[in-house]
């Protein structure tokens, strides 16, 4: 009996765990910036934000380099709205070294990202996730 009641409060424990993983975790692909790079960004929850951490660069020919900013958050703050919408966080732009008021929206394997600054609203395109 015991071991019965272990198994489930074991599988009870993992379907919490599965539940509380926010559909935007995992890891997406930016679209080309003005030089033709994108990378990898690790998305996941930061406390009670989302945030998102480059985690590798690629060139306009896809080969992989070390940039300066690998590690760097590029998105913070990021709060869920419910059904696939996000607000109320940032979005660092690499390229142009600006940091944008920024939305998300997901729709299944992508990631649509918009933002502002100083009145300046920029499409971010739409990431793709890799895993």
């Amino acid at each position: 009996m015991k071991k019965i009641l272990m198994a489930a409060v074991a599988t009870v424990a993992l379907g919490v765990g599965a539940a509380q993983a926010d559909p935007v975790h995992g890891m997406w692909q930016t679209v080309k910036d003005d030089n033709g790079n994108y990378g990898h960004i690790d998305v996941k929850d930061c406390g009670s934000a989302i945030c998102g951490t480059l985690v590798k660069s690629f060139d306009s020919s896809g080969a992989a380099f070390k940039s300066e900013n690998q590690g760097r958050k590029i998105i913070w703050n990021m709060k869920s709205d419910g059904g696939g919408a996000y607000s109320g966080g940032k979005v660092y732009s690499p390229d142009r070294d600006k940091t944008y008021s920024s939305k998300m929206t997901l729709k299944g394997n992508n990631l649509n990202i918009k933002g502002c600054v100083l009145g300046i609203c920029r499409d971010g395109g739409s990431w793709k996730r890799v895993n």
